[in-house]
């Protein structure tokens, strides 16, 4: 069973772009196809995406380098909350985003992946042109 996520995807663009793209509510509204989102880019703010059904608080604010988020589902046990970390590093004219996903519910580990693939990675690519 996977207890933990650890993926590294190249986007051909700045760490400025990836930041702002997954920290920006009206960036990652467009980003997923116009579904509502609401973030507040600070530590502590709330967020809420894709009308709610992922939802929780960012812990680590670090502007173009690191985003840490108390990360639920909508559907999970209420309080019942994992942690989402994005490390963006700066190569070349690339940025590699280093993502780790733990503490989510036993079982979940293949859902979220193809679930980070498909409604997180796969939209930023096409929303940077990267």
């Amino acid at each position: 069973m996977t207890t933990t996520i650890h993926e590294e995807i190249k986007f051909n663009t700045t760490p400025e772009k990836v930041y702002q793209a997954l920290t920006d509510s009206k960036q990652f509204s467009k980003m997923t196809g116009d579904a509502p989102a609401d973030i507040q880019a600070e530590a502590g703010g709330s967020f809420s995406c894709f009308g709610g059904m992922i939802e929780g608080r960012m812990i680590e604010l670090l502007e173009n380098e690191r985003i840490v988020q108390a990360w639920r589902a909508g559907n999970w046990e209420s309080g019942m909350y994992s942690i989402a970390k994005f490390e963006l590093k700066q190569e070349g004219n690339e940025t590699l985003l280093i993502f780790d996903h733990t503490g989510f519910p036993e079982g979940q580990g293949d859902h979220l992946r193809t679930g980070w693939q498909e409604n997180y990675w796969k939209p930023l690519k096409k929303f940077l042109g990267a």
